[in-house]
């Protein structure tokens, strides 16, 4: 019996660690088994399908059988076959895949899997930062363009560094720069504005020198031309260089395409300059050549204005551009060609002439119509009172135009009788209407003399009635001569004061002295001239002559008191305000008692010592007024005439010499001899003779 109970311990024994590996290694089974599954399933892996399978199998097996009989039952339905298959795919999985490896960062592969690694990163392309690649375009939304550059993602560029090509589409090849391989998120960050920066300015350079046609974006209108975008530069399109017109609105080529041909480079500024005109006048040159070997002088041509300038017109003759002068827009005078043509304008032109080498054409319009001249009436001639509008105001005169493209010239010398010339704006101005005297007609020079002073009686035809010799009027003074004044007594009648009829006492040596113009003085009509339309006049004889009086008050040896007014003729002149008269000192008689001269400005006495009524000469001594007595005469006076009515001057010779003697004898002198030092060196020189 004891044997017998004793048996199945050591059984239960035995069996105990069979059944705990059971229960421990059965879930570790399955585990293993459903990872091995997955791992295979992912690396394709075909390693023991068939212990895989029945493997699951025991484990489903074992768990339903554990889970509905009691543990240590359990045990008892554990199959070792069972048990020997989860061994053996544990094995399996531990030579398959190494979990401590993997959790390590290491591990094996299979050279299959190594060869599909190599063989999938042959088709990367390896970005480097700042690196600049080609791409292509696989995706373009409203706001973003989607670019392959064969890497492990693609990047995204906006949509806005691809405005100057508007015709982008899935598939083109674009250049890029890898800004970064990740940014925050992990994405492929490109710039295509950038790459196009990078290798622009070697573009613009090999574009310049092979003259080759770039594509360019207007992104923005400026002052004088437009804003261009040119491999990523920015160069600048002229105004006058946009077409072969002129270009009114520069807004309608904004955010467009176009053709240029680099036309300037500036190396040190980096500047471009571009032209789309270059391109069009390339082509129009053929053009234009083929067109001028057809043009012959005096064909009418139909045009369009193309331009409008201040000298003239430019026509499009379909090609080629001619110019209508502004002198032969129009008959008639015109300021601006804008009077005549508009812009856009078709209109018919003549060909005056032009030049095949320079492919210059001259065009007119007024060409077209018969010269004003040809239909201008016939029966206007020399007399005749006309009306015109006055077209053009010069120097020398006023244009009237009687008709269209006829004009008359009223020369300045036709506008008034006067004979001082005055402006022609004086008499009209531009536009109005005025009146006029036909003078002469030359129908083959086309030429017209007016006037209209000739609308009023000639003042002249009457000077000897109205303006008798004699009679005193009173009139304006106009301008001064060095030799007399010109007065007008009413228009067209002038005369002139000579300088010596100006005053009896003054001597006046210029006008300016005496008068100013627009002073208004009375004149005494002297002479007449009516032929030569000369008139004479004198303004001191309006007045009596006062030296007819003054003879008895400046008698010879009488004193008066002068202010020394000037130095003239080594003398000075004396002036006695209380006559208005002017007198002359002669440098001898200008001796003080102190032996001292007078000097300008000095009141003083003066006598007499000669008095010429006819010569209007009156010497005066201030020596004589001091000392009293008689003096020498003075050698240094002014030279005039002798004799005459009256004074010291009227005397006779013997009487002058008489004079001069004694006045020799009292008059105090300063010689050599009057020094005694000078007195013996004269007597030695003279002993020695």
């Amino acid at each position: 019996m004891e044997g017998q109970v004793q048996d199945p311990a050591p059984a239960k024994a035995k069996a105990a660690p069979k059944t705990k590996t059971a229960k421990v290694e059965a879930p570790q089974a399955e585990e293993v088994v459903l990872e091995t599954v997955a791992l295979e399933a992912t690396e394709a892996e075909a390693a023991a399908p068939e212990v895989e399978s029945a493997a699951v199998e025991a484990v489903e097996a074992a768990t339903a059988e554990s889970t509905a009989v009691e543990p240590e039952t359990a045990e008892e339905f554990v199959d070792e076959d069972v048990l020997e298959l989860l061994l053996i795919a544990e094995e399996e999985e531990e030579a398959i895949f190494d979990w401590d490896a993997y959790e390590a960062g290491y591990g094996s592969r299979s050279e299959e899997h190594k060869a599909i690694e190599k063989l999938y990163e042959a088709t990367l392309v390896t970005s480097v930062e700042h690196q600049v690649v080609n791409g292509v375009v696989v995706q373009i939304t409203d706001r973003d363009v989607i670019i392959d550059i064969s890497s492990k993602s693609e990047g995204v560029v906006s949509m806005n560094e691809f405005r100057y090509n508007p015709d982008l589409k899935v598939g083109d090849l674009v250049e890029v720069l890898v800004d970064k391989q990740e940014d925050k998120l992990g994405q492929l960050v490109l710039s295509h504005r950038k790459a196009r920066s990078i290798k622009a300015w070697d573009r613009v350079n090999e574009a310049f020198e092979t003259e080759e046609i770039v594509q360019g974006y207007v992104k923005a209108r400026t002052k004088g031309g437009m804003i261009v975008d040119v491999f990523g530069l920015e160069a600048f399109l002229p105004g006058s260089q946009i077409d072969v017109k002129p270009i009114r609105d520069y807004d309608v080529y904004v955010d467009k395409t176009m053709e240029f041909k680099i036309v300037k480079i500036n190396h040190e500024f980096k500047n471009v300059v571009v032209s789309h005109k270059a391109l069009i006048e390339a082509d129009l040159e053929e053009q234009k050549r083929k067109i001028v070997g057809l043009l012959e002088k005096g064909q009418v041509l139909e045009g369009v204005v193309k331009n409008i300038t201040s000298y003239g017109v430019f026509v499009d003759l379909g090609g080629v551009d001619g110019l209508v002068h502004i002198t032969d827009l129009s008959w008639s005078r015109i300021n601006h060609p804008s009077e005549v043509v508009e812009l856009d304008q078709k209109m018919n032109v003549v060909i005056l002439d032009f030049d095949e080498a320079k492919t210059r054409i001259q065009l007119g319009l007024k060409q077209l119509s018969a010269h004003p001249w040809d239909a201008l009436d016939a029966s206007i001639q020399a007399g005749d009172t006309i009306k015109g509008k006055v077209a053009v105001l010069a120097d020398y005169g006023a244009f009237i135009e009687i008709a269209p493209g006829v004009e008359g010239l009223v020369h300045v010398s036709e506008m008034s009788w006067g004979s001082h010339l005055r402006s022609a704006q004086d008499f009209f101005k531009v536009g109005e209407i005025v009146e006029a005297s036909v003078l002469s007609v030359d129908r083959a020079e086309r030429k017209m003399s007016l006037g209209i002073k000739q609308l009023t009686p000639d003042p002249w035809s009457s000077i000897t009635s109205k303006y008798p010799i004699g009679h005193v009027h009173t009139g304006e003074v106009r301008n001064f001569t060095n030799f007399g004044v010109f007065v007008e007594l009413e228009e067209g009648i002038d005369g002139l004061i000579h300088i010596s009829d100006l005053s009896w006492l003054k001597k006046v040596k210029h006008p300016s002295e005496f008068t100013s113009v627009g002073a208004k003085l009375e004149v005494k009509v002297m002479d007449i001239d009516v032929e030569n339309r000369r008139l004479s006049l004198g303004h001191k004889q309006v007045s009596d002559n006062p030296w007819d009086s003054l003879e008895d008050v400046y008698s010879v040896g009488s004193i008066h008191t002068g202010s020394v007014k000037s130095a003239a003729d080594k003398g000075f002149n004396i002036w006695f305000a209380n006559a208005e008269l002017e007198a002359y000192c002669p440098p001898r008689h200008s001796v003080k008692l102190d032996n001292s001269s007078i000097a300008e400005g000095e009141e003083l006495e003066f006598s007499v010592i000669e008095f010429n009524r006819d010569s209007r000469r009156i010497l005066v001594s201030h020596t004589q007024a001091v000392k009293g007595g008689m003096i020498e005469d003075d050698s240094d006076a002014p030279k005039g005439k002798k004799g005459g009515k009256g004074g010291a001057g009227s005397g006779s010779a013997s009487g002058s010499k008489t004079t001069v003697q004694s006045i020799n004898a009292q008059v105090e002198k300063s010689t050599l001899g009057d020094f005694d030092s000078l007195a013996r060196l004269k007597e030695e020189m003279e002993g020695k003779e």
